[in-house]
């Protein structure tokens, strides 16, 4: 059986971002929209969590809008490096953990079935 523990290193935007183009994991903080509408509304909870985004130098929203510098999520949200004017911020990133028993994050086309054999070996799958 293949070791599918991966170790992950943090790295604070402080000290530095991804290279352009580059897939991480994201640690964003900012708050959840308050509970009803109104202005008895509380500024809702504040959050710190993880979520799968690619770092670039230059996007374009679906608006049309130019960000510079940004982490963007798969819904196109955009968050900035913590600091930065922006109501959810990115403090930390980390590398995304290569595919099990690889040093690649993806494979391609006919390379997929060899790659799954080796890490599955002759286990079922259902």
């Amino acid at each position: 059986m293949t070791d599918q523990s991966s170790r992950v290193t943090w790295v604070d935007v402080r000290d530095g971002v991804p290279r352009d183009g580059m897939p991480v994991a994201a640690a964003i903080t900012g708050r959840y929209p308050a509970d009803g509408p109104g202005p008895d509304a509380g500024p809702g909870e504040e959050f710190w969590l993880v979520r799968p985004m690619y770092y670039t130098t230059l996007h374009f929203a679906e608006d049309g809008t130019q960000h510079k510098d940004c982490f963007v999520d798969s819904d196109g949200v955009v968050r900035l490096p913590h600091g930065l004017d922006s109501e959810e911020t990115v403090t930390h990133w980390a590398e995304l953990p290569t595919l099990p028993g690889r040093t690649m994050h993806f494979v391609l086309g006919e390379d997929v079935a060899p790659a799954l054999q080796d890490v599955w070996g002759d286990r079922p799958t259902g």
